[in-house]
């Protein structure tokens, strides 16, 4: 029988990777896995407490705020300010960046960027929700961190990953050297290595897309789907649809399986819908060092400008090769929808 190893095992033994980082950042890892076990609590009995539902406001997106959404981003915001590791943190949950300023994190050199409740609406009916971070080393020297030290392409993240709630749950990370699953014992409190050097398979049969946009969708989008309901042996199609409402849960099933995971512009939402800091860019890291793709649709997410805290971009995100054949539709297809600048969708067609 061999040994178990924890997360904490795991990254003590990984931090030779990082010699200029001298254990913060693994005690920054540490930190969040710590108030992910918290978070995890509260969701198993979330049906016995009175956390489910609304809480009554609405954050940045506009969109209405779970009282768990407002829980998970308390829990994950503390432990980061106890750790001191990190100066700043980014939430979807909030309007402006948060600064650290207290004596613990005077010296921190890490930022962090977190959707601390991806789905949350699936809650209320017992889905898989999930959180999403990514973490960048500040650029500058001295004195606070500001703007420019957030507003990094992708490119630059030193570490990203998720946690997944659901049947079991698990702690999904890379720091650009593989990407490994840890999954949370609860008889010992402890995450434990289950999915080491995890891989997404070049071809897979999932698309993930919200079907009910589909009149809203530019064209290289519905030609894509359509590709993937033709039966054709040699391609394995038609493909299986499957579509949670939470990134992190589609995400994690194609990365296991293989598949691809579409949210395009549409119409209403002409620049996309999800967030280029804390939801893209971590997935992107992460797919990317799993083997897989990941791209707005004609591009490459990680070389994005980032111009906006709460920037949005389309994405096309997960095996290789299907990711490659939808940014073929949306070339043929719809030239025109996406400029490779941050003036953004131009028109749909």
């Amino acid at each position: 029988m061999s040994a178990v190893k924890t997360l904490g095992q795991f990254i003590i033994e990984r931090q030779s990777d990082f010699p200029y980082a001298k254990g913060e950042l693994s005690r920054l890892l540490r930190d969040l896995a710590i108030a992910a076990k918290i978070v995890n609590r509260e969701i198993n009995k979330a049906g016995l407490a009175d956390i489910l539902g609304e809480a009554g406001s609405t954050n940045v997106q506009g969109e209405c705020q779970k009282k768990l959404d407002i829980y998970a981003n308390e829990q994950f915001i503390a432990a980061l300010k106890n750790g001191g590791e990190c100066c700043i943190v980014v939430s979807e949950e909030n309007d402006e960046y948060i600064y650290i300023d207290s004596a613990v994190s005077k010296d921190a050199k890490y930022i962090v960027a977190i959707d601390p409740l991806d789905g949350s609406s699936n809650i209320d009916v017992n889905v898989a929700v999930g959180t999403v971070f990514s973490i960048y080393r500040r650029k500058s020297e001295q004195g606070k961190a500001t703007m420019e030290d957030i507003l990094q392409k992708g490119t630059e993240q030193v570490a990203a990953g998720y946690i997944i709630y659901g049947s079991s749950t698990m702690l999904v990370y890379t720091t650009g050297k593989g990407v490994n699953g840890f999954t949370l014992d609860p008889s010992i409190g402890e995450f434990c290595l289950s999915h080491p050097d995890l891989t997404i398979p070049q071809d897979g049969t999932i698309y993930s897309i919200n079907e009910g946009n589909y009149t809203h969708f530019p064209d290289g989008v519905k030609k894509y789907i359509k590709y993937c309901q033709v039966e054709d042996r040699n391609t394995n199609r038609p493909y299986t649809s499957r579509y949670t409402g939470s990134m992190v849960a589609d995400l994690h099933r194609n990365l296991i399986k293989g598949g691809i995971f579409i949210y395009p512009c549409t119409a209403s939402s002409m620049y996309g819908k999800l967030r280029l800091i804390y939801e893209c860019n971590p997935m992107a890291f992460i797919i990317e060092q799993a083997g897989g793709l990941a791209s707005n649709g004609y591009t490459r997410i990680l070389d994005l400008d980032v111009k906006e805290l709460h920037q949005r971009s389309p994405v096309f995100i997960g095996s290789e090769n299907m990711v490659k054949v939808a940014e073929e539709f949306m070339a043929s297809f719809s030239p025109q929808v996406l400029k490779r600048t941050f003036e953004g969708v131009v028109s749909i067609q």
